[in-house]
């Protein structure tokens, strides 16, 4: 008969071994080197427009979201009508996934998994990466000149 602590013991044993296996079969990798590692963290969107916010793990997940800074209109019942919905969701941006970072490139890639815009379920935002002064990470997609400043959230 098997006493507490080693069934104890093998169930330790068994939860190591079954989070080691997800993690390998997630398809996901960690980040690796200390240029990737900077990423990890809370980012705030610095911007006058719009407010946001970003999150890389050490697990190699993202997840972001931005909204326009204007007034949104309260729901007139339990559920919004349609343009109440439009107006709710116009302007504002949200997904989240796995990330990986080229540093020969300079560009971080976003794999969204799901998103509030369904025509960019699965797509790959990829972006140049620049770390500037002051703990701000710029982004600009790599088909626009459009830099993105992400300030660390502390």
């Amino acid at each position: 008969m098997r006493t507490i602590g080693e069934l104890g013991v093998v169930l330790l044993l068994v939860m190591l071994i079954t989070q080691a296996g997800a993690r390998i079969t997630s398809g996901q990798t960690a980040p690796a080197s200390d240029e990737a590692k900077r990423f990890i963290g809370t980012w705030r969107l610095v911007s006058d427009s719009s407010t946001g916010l970003m999150y890389y793990d050490g697990l190699g997940n993202m997840a972001a979201q931005v909204m326009p800074n204007r007034a949104r209109p309260k729901y007139a019942g339990a559920q919004p009508t349609p343009d109440e919905a439009k107006e709710a969701l116009t302007g504002y941006l949200a997904y989240f996934g796995s990330y990986s970072v080229d540093e020969r490139a300079h560009t971080i890639a976003h794999h969204r998994k799901a998103n509030i815009n369904p025509g960019q379920i699965g797509d790959d935002a990829v972006r140049r990466y620049e770390f500037a002064p002051g703990d701000r990470l710029i982004l600009t997609p790599i088909d626009s000149g459009n830099r993105i400043i992400w300030e660390r959230a502390r």
